[in-house]
């Protein structure tokens, strides 16, 4: 009796665990998602119970990695230079050339831990210590300076670009900007009362080390709408966006001065850090593979891919504006070009003039 009831029992098991894989197959087979842009609506999700951000359809016709157009609007120039002559002392700003840990990941810090609100278990430093997290080159330009965001008391390092043919400079982030709350990536940033962000994977842990990732209108805190109609009336110069008091939005011609500057002859490789991310760092812009949030609410390419929108609007395509977009082994000479409004991306800020 009890040998038949085995045999009875394993032969259910085994009829349970057919249905569950041909149940599994099937759901593999309809899935038609990928990483390529649709030109169909693309509507995400909504979840009512995670939090109060809302998700609407919205145009998708992008691919990750920006892309060139016949119809590419011109640039307008808003880089604050100036002369190296008339460098003005920061009081906020102090000398780090000597620090051996990333101010966004200084341990005794409260500013750098983690909030109860967006502790992670879902994943470990994938560098090991905070100590270990170092994709900068301070020493080799005279040392990086800090300022904190007093929005959330975040520090950040920022570094001084000199022009390899002039005496003109900017100072620009060398970390990705991370401040807001996080939403789900399956939705779009459309609560236009508080800042928004995506952190990679749903993970906090990942905006912690790499920054958060914005959808346009978010990093230029205009209306949600106008990620899917043209708000080109409302770009303004110097744009400030996201970015703190005293900062704003880095430009396209921001972007080129920064290859060309320190001493840089490595092109863009010379933007991105030695640590994970295939590059010289000669100009000590830190570039990481922050990877992106695609415009269907998918994470791809963590410490492979690295982008930012520029406050700029695709001519003729409302839901597209100008963006850069590069691999860990990228070599173009200029890897800017345009993206879908609703993808999410990285942020960098580029200090004002004083």
């Amino acid at each position: 009796m009890n040998e038949r009831v085995m045999n009875v029992a394993k032969w259910s098991r085994n009829v349970s665990m057919s249905i569950v894989l041909g149940i599994f197959l099937a759901a593999c087979g309809d899935d038609d998602s990928s990483f390529a842009p649709r030109d169909e609506d693309s509507s995400s999700s909504i979840c009512e119970d995670c939090d109060d951000a809302s998700s609407s359809s919205a145009k998708s016709s992008s691919s990750v990695t920006p892309q060139s157009s016949d119809s590419e609007t011109s640039v307008s120039s808003s880089s604050s230079v100036k002369s190296s002559s008339s460098v003005a002392s920061s009081s906020s700003a102090k000398s780090s050339s000597s620090s051996v840990k990333s101010s966004s990941s200084i341990a005794s810090s409260s500013s750098a831990k983690l909030s109860s609100s967006e502790s992670s278990s879902s994943i470990e430093n994938p560098w090991g210590t905070d100590e270990e997290w170092w994709p900068f080159s301070c020493n080799a330009h005279g040392g990086c300076l800090e300022f904190t965001d007093t929005r959330n008391n975040r520090t950040y390092k920022y570094l001084k670009f000199e022009n390899n043919n002039s005496s003109t400079f900017i100072y620009a982030m060398v970390e990705n900007l991370n401040i807001g709350e996080m939403v789900w990536g399956f939705k779009d940033q459309k609560d236009d009362s508080k800042i928004e962000r995506y952190c990679y994977d749903d993970d906090t842990l990942n905006c912690y080390y790499y920054g958060a990732l914005y959808q346009w209108a978010e990093m230029m805190q205009l209306p949600s709408e106008c990620n899917t109609k043209s708000c080109a009336d409302q770009i303004k110069p110097n744009h400030q966006g996201i970015c703190p008091d005293g900062w704003r939005l880095m430009t396209a011609d921001d972007f080129k001065f920064i290859i060309n500057s320190n001493g840089n002859k490595d092109g863009v490789k010379g933007t991105r850090s030695t640590f994970g991310f295939g590059g010289s760092n000669d100009t000590g812009f830190s570039l990481v593979g922050a990877g992106v949030r695609d415009s269907e609410g998918s994470f791809d390419m963590l410490n492979e891919y690295t982008g930012w929108f520029y406050p700029t609007e695709q001519e003729g395509k409302e839901y597209r504006a100008s963006a850069v977009g590069m691999t860990s082994s990228d070599t173009r000479k200029d890897p800017s070009g345009f993206q879908s409004k609703i993808s999410g991306s990285s942020v960098r800020c580029v200090k004002l003039e004083e």
